[in-house]
């Protein structure tokens, strides 16, 4: 019992230990949050915790900035070491072990198998031709422990706060855009309160079913607004076709709606307003062991989101 729960200390220790590089290396919690997957307020229960541990105060707080203090600089300098050869140790054995393989189910959005998934899936395939991926393209959130997925993905202002999440894709901006045409005769609004008198064509979120409010930012200060028009869609790209025959303003992410802008068909609404949000990661819980199929396809992702490439892993005899 006693090794148990000095295990579990350790495994948090080092949890905690991951939270305050983030955290340093960002610059503030929202930051350091969002690099780790977890909540702002997550992020602060474990910086805490850790500087309660240590016995020293790690972070100067502000309500505007996060500094480092000087045993938290000396702390940040062993940590990048220790982690790098982390990384670099994890990295060497995945790379030149024997293939992974196995099946490794996943679940997955529309919109985020198009985005994250699809771009490389020949890649993947060729890279762990003895992996199968069982893909299952579902619009609503579903628990992945019941319903017995090794993998969820999904955008990071939904996650859980008990999965362990990484970055598979960058931030994602949304843009409200209307036709030529409702510009034409209604005019544009010049601040995002002005939409209550426009036409806005409005989706349902996949989480709780309730109409998405519009959410906008300049200058760091955040606004959401409740809009109102003549319909609501469950899928945000017959919004934007919607938008297209002039109906009203619509709301999607600004890669997606870029090609109508740059032909014409569409031209964006309160663009200086554009708020990014947190992209997709790939998420698992905590506690369920990661069989090395799936952390192969987890690490293969993230790598491919930072930009760097995969050494394919060493073959079998049998091949």
């Amino acid at each position: 019992m006693h090794l148990y729960m000095d295990n579990l200390m350790r495994s948090d220790l080092i949890r905690d230990y991951e939270a305050f590089l983030c955290v340093a290396e960002a610059g503030s919690f929202v930051g350091g949050a969002r690099a780790l997957g977890v909540s702002a307020s997550a992020m602060s229960a474990m910086i805490r915790r850790l500087e309660a541990r240590v016995g020293v105060q790690l972070l100067h707080r502000t309500t505007r900035s996060v500094s480092l203090t000087n045993q938290g600089s000396a702390l940040k300098s062993r940590l990048q070491g220790a982690f790098d050869e982390i990384d670099a140790a994890t990295q060497h054995l995945l790379e030149h072990r024997e293939a992974p393989s196995g099946t490794v189910r996943i679940v997955i959005s529309r919109d985020a198998y198009d985005d994250v998934i699809a771009p490389c899936l020949a890649d993947l395939h060729a890279t762990f031709p003895q992996i199968l991926l069982d893909i299952h393209l579902e619009e609503v959130c579903v628990d992945i422990v019941s319903e017995r997925y090794d993998l969820g993905f999904r955008l990071g202002e939904y996650l859980h706060p008990d999965t362990v999440a990484v970055p598979v894709g960058p931030d994602l901006r949304h843009l409200a855009v209307a036709s030529p045409g409702y510009a034409a005769a209604h005019g544009l609004p010049s601040h995002p309160r002005e939409l209550t008198h426009h036409s806005c064509l409005n989706w349902r979120k996949q989480v709780d079913g309730e109409p998405y409010a519009w959410e906008f930012e300049k200058d760091g200060t955040p606004l959401s607004i409740a809009v109102q028009g003549p319909m609501i869609f469950n899928d945000r790209s017959a919004a934007v076709r919607a938008a297209m025959d002039g109906i009203g303003i619509a709301m999607w992410l600004e890669h997606r709606l870029r090609p109508m802008i740059d032909d014409g068909s569409l031209v964006p609404v309160l663009e200086e307003w554009a708020p990014s949000n947190r992209g997709v990661f790939a998420y698992y819980y905590r506690n369920r062991h990661m069989s090395p199929a799936t952390r192969a396809v987890v690490q293969f992702l993230r790598r491919r989101a930072a930009g760097e490439r995969w050494a394919k892993p060493a073959r079998t005899a049998a091949e």
